[in-house]
């Protein structure tokens, strides 16, 4: 069973994509040999995993951004096994490598995390067109992710004006300045995290009716919806006039990479259907759950999904 699709193509773009390196490594320390229990090397980026996962639920879909010519057969290879529309910058060199040690004897995961390749002016041209030639066959536009070195913080400004001028509907999932500057866009989505939501507004936020008096200061400037990812203790899905705090059981974790691109995935396979705000809020969540419980950016079957969505429990906040 797959996900109902929609008639709307979705369009990702990834701008910082990263080969995700996954070593496995018990009782992991700094300053001292490690010994690789075994490794799995995935095609990667926030973008790429949204598409990956959306692909995966049955929605057709397809990706741009850069990605270097010097290791692109990752990429290609999954591209092509989940029927992804490539439409990629290719630059030259090689897209970055961001390794993750698991230790599964410690319940830890560290992350080391390469920078990207720098585009020229000529590659980012090149990249509004794609994006333009795009727009005739997707409704839908994912910006996810890291804005790569010697590139302006308010790229995602001017990749998503021209967009919603004409009426496309986008979802921006970004941090700091890369966030900041991107918000007078007016994307129709973003996904912060508690820490992420804070920073870009300055300001402490404690319990769930502050984050969600926080998130409808932006909502009020334009943005149509604010999902707040909190980690183990859930997610918060917001708009101009409802607040679901959606609450997942605690699940064994293989691997946080790819969550909360999951989240993302899920929340918009559910609102491009048609969903209630509520009902993508349990997909959404279960879209993370089923994330965390692989190793890479991967999910369970659709039947498995679904069964995760009932055991998420939805509160609507006042």
């Amino acid at each position: 069973m797959s996900y109902p699709p929609s008639n709307s193509r979705i369009a990702t773009v990834t701008l910082n994509p990263a080969i995700d390196q996954t070593v496995s490594i018990a009782n992991f320390q700094a300053n001292a040999v490690n010994r690789v229990d075994w490794k799995q090397d995935d095609a990667g980026g926030k973008g790429v995993n949204v598409a990956s996962f959306l692909a995966e639920a049955g929605h057709q879909v397809s990706v741009s951004g850069f990605l270097g010519r010097g290791n692109h057969a990752l990429f290609k290879s999954l591209f092509h096994q989940k029927r992804i529309d490539d439409h990629f910058v290719y630059l030259p060199g090689e897209t970055r490598i961001n390794i993750k040690i698991v230790d599964d004897a410690q319940g830890q995961v560290t992350d080391i995390n390469y920078p990207g390749q720098a585009p020229t002016h000529q590659d980012v041209a090149t990249l509004k067109q794609t994006i333009h030639a795009l727009v005739q066959h997707c409704d839908w536009f994912v910006f996810s992710g890291s804005v790569p070195a010697g590139m302006s913080t308010e790229i995602y400004d001017e990749l998503i004006g021209p967009l919603k001028a004409q009426d496309k509907t986008v979802v921006l999932d970004t941090s700091g300045d890369a966030l900041r500057f991107g918000l007078p866009a007016k994307p129709d989505l973003i996904k912060p995290n508690q820490a992420e939501l804070e920073e870009v507004l300055n300001v402490r936020l404690s319990g769930h009716a502050e984050i969600v008096a926080a998130a409808r200061e932006l909502i009020g400037s334009g943005i149509r919806y604010v999902v707040v990812s909190m980690g183990a203790e859930g997610a918060l899905f917001i708009d101009r006039t409802q607040a679901f705090h959606a609450q997942p059981p605690p699940v064994a974790i293989k691997s946080t990479v790819g969550a909360g691109d999951a989240m993302v995935a899920g929340t918009v396979a559910g609102l491009v259907s048609g969903e209630s705000l509520r009902d993508c809020a349990t997909l959404g969540t279960a879209f993370s759950m089923g994330a965390l419980g692989e190793i890479g950016p991967r999910l369970p079957t659709m039947e498995k999904i679904q069964a995760m969505r009932k055991l998420v429990t939805v509160r609507e906040v006042t």
